[in-house]
């Protein structure tokens, strides 16, 4: 029996059918694997804030200082207070 029409495009057209499916099936898996590895939005990696590198750790430390007070966690006397001892041991 000849699929197509019969002779070789039959079997061309299938090849390149069956091409196309597993490279989708494949970049379906990735996709997937990627969605359910990454981190959602808003959230951080888990690093932790101080780094190796001079400055760096205080900046991030400053930058969770802000977060807080713009959530009105802490008061305004507290924020300057903290970042005050924050920039003296920068």
């Amino acid at each position: 029996m000849m699929w197509y029409g019969g002779g070789w495009g039959g079997w061309f057209f299938m090849a390149m059918f069956m091409v196309l499916f597993w490279t989708l099936v494949i970049i379906g898996i990735v996709a997937l694997v990627r969605h359910l590895s990454s981190t959602p939005y808003g959230r951080q990696s888990g690093r932790p804030l101080s780094s190796d590198e001079p400055g760096q750790g205080s900046g991030k430390a400053e930058d969770l200082l802000a977060e807080r007070f713009a959530r009105g966690e802490i008061e305004d006397d507290e924020y300057r207070r903290r970042l005050a001892l924050l920039r003296e041991y920068r």
